[in-house]
Parts: C-alpha cells; sequence; structure tokens
C-alpha cells in the first residue's frame, strides 16, 4: 500500500487543504517514496500560498535564504540559506544522493545547485517585498523577533510510506522577521525531520522552539505514545506547532493551530 501526507505550515488556512490532497494525489504516483516526497513539496515550493521556493519571505535585508532537507532511514541530505534556486528541496536529495557529504550551506549550497544543473532564479516577489515591510516594524518594536503573532512560519512537508518503506521532506522560506544567516529546524535531522524504522515525520513551527526541543526525536521516542505525548507538548507551547507522518502504517496529523493538509493512499 501507498500511502502520502503533506502540509502546508502551521497557521496555514484548512481551505487549501483540497489544494494539497490534490497535490498528495499527484505525488502518489511516483514509483518510490523519495520521488514522490519531493515532487510533493516541489508543487509546494512553486506556489505562492505557501512559504518556501518561490512563495518564501525574505529577511530583514530583503535578501531570501531557504532551507530544505530530504530523509530516507539510514540517508539524508540538506541545504540551508540556498539562494536563487527555484527548488530548494531538489537540492537538498543531490545533496544526499550526489554529494559526499549530508549538509550544505550557503554560498556553497548555491554553487553546488549550479553545478548540478540549476539554472539561477529569482524567488522574489512582490507579496514578499511587502511581507518584508511589514516585518521591518515587527522587529524594530521587538527584537526577539519571534514570538507567538509572527507572521510566517509555514515551513512545507511531506512524508510517504510506500510497503513500509518511508521518506520525508521539508522545504521553508524560513519565519518572519529574520536576519540574514538565521537557521530553522528544516534542515535539521532530528528536529524538523526525521525518518527512523517505520516512523517518518515533517514538522513546522517556529523553528527555535524545534531544534531546542529536539521535536522529531523527541516523538520518535516516544512513538508508542505519540498522541499523549505531542498533546503535552503542543499544549504546553505559546508558539505554532505542526506535524505529519506515519507511526509504523498509521498516519498522523497534529497541530496546535490551523494547518492545510493532504492526504492520498493507493492499494
Amino acid at each position: 500500500m501507498r500511502q502520502i501526507i503533506l502540509h502546508g505550515g502551521v497557521g496555514s488556512s484548512d481551505e487549501l487543504s483540497p489544494l494539497l490532497n490534490k497535490y498528495a494525489s499527484f505525488s502518489i504516483n511516483y514509483g518510490d517514496p523519495l520521488d514522490a516526497v519531493v515532487a510533493a513539496v516541489k508543487y509546494l515550493e512553486d506556489d505562492l500560498n505557501f512559504n518556501a521556493g518561490t512563495g518564501s519571505v525574505m529577511r530583514l535585508d530583503g535578501s531570501i535564504q531557504m532551507d530544505a532537507s530530504v530523509m530516507v532511514d539510514g540517508n539524508f541530505g540538506s541545504v540551508i540559506n540556498i539562494e536563487s534556486v527555484k527548488n530548494p528541496v531538489q537540492v537538498a536529495r543531490e545533496v544526499m544522493e550526489k554529494s559526499p557529504h549530508v549538509m550544505l550551506c550557503g554560498d556553497g549550497a548555491t554553487k553546488f545547485a549550479f553545478e548540478n544543473g540549476h539554472p539561477r532564479y529569482d524567488p522574489s516577489t512582490e507579496r514578499a517585498r511587502k511581507r518584508l515591510e511589514e516585518s521591518r516594524v515587527i522587529a524594530k518594536n521587538d527584537k526577539r523577533f519571534l514570538y507567538p503573532g509572527t507572521q510566517s512560519v509555514d515551513t512545507v512537508g511531506a512524508v510517504a510510506n510506500f510497503d513500509g518503506k518511508i521518506a520525508a521532506a521539508l522545504s521553508t522560506g524560513g519565519s518572519s522577521p529574520m536576519m540574514r544567516g538565521r537557521v530553522g529546524d528544516t534542515p535539521i535531522l532530528g528536529s524538523g525531520i526525521l525518518v527512523r524504522d517505520g516512523f517518518g515525520i515533517a514538522a513546522t513551527g517556529i523553528g527555535e522552539e524545534i531544534i531546542r526541543r529536539q521535536l522529531s526525536f523527541d516523538l520518535y521516542c516516544a512513538r508508542d505514545r505519540l498522541e499523549a505525548e505531542w498533546k503535552s507538548i503542543a499544549s504546553n507551547s505559546p508558539f505554532a506547532l505542526g506535524v505529519v507522518g506515519f507511526n509504523g502504517k498509521e498516519p498522523f496529523v497534529y497541530a496546535n493551530k490551523s494547518m492545510a493538509h493532504g492526504y492520498a493512499k493507493l492499494d
């Protein structure tokens, strides 16, 4: 049996769930779970409704730096603060499969993408420029930057389970407002993403909080009591948090505020 589950980021409107169901139905037709999650996340990176790829928010200096990761059981790849590419999740996969490393950042990640055939691409949009001005006002008035009213924490993610073989992928334009060089949970194994022993997870929320909690690894360790553990974590967090994934054959979706998500299955 094939299953795939997607999310559009915590805080994304539930009205977008039918769109994610459509992307899930497209992606499940790929023959491998890694192909499926990468395809699903690429759909979301290309969709301006979501904060990833072309929909990414800007840093306070006006730049766009993106993070992405992919994982299968026993292997992992991510890019951190990559710029000038259309689909960071594809580059993260190439880091895993075509490089001797598991993580590349900044100029090195961007150069690697170009060397692997990705054309130079400007992901900036008018909406991102408008959000930038709002972000600068927030940053001026609140030097902590990240607080419950933060505009955009909507990382996108996907987890697929094809006959017990699991893959996960994440991509984000970051959290707004943010300094240039800031890194969230998306590219960090055990924080935003984890695949191990029949368990796969893709998280979304305030990256700093997810990293501090080692959220994905924590939930993996508590997988026998996942629902109770998640409810405890979410209810005790002042920040938006959400996860999708699989615990064995069972899909799960948890969030402490609205989170668009989609699901597809093929027997």
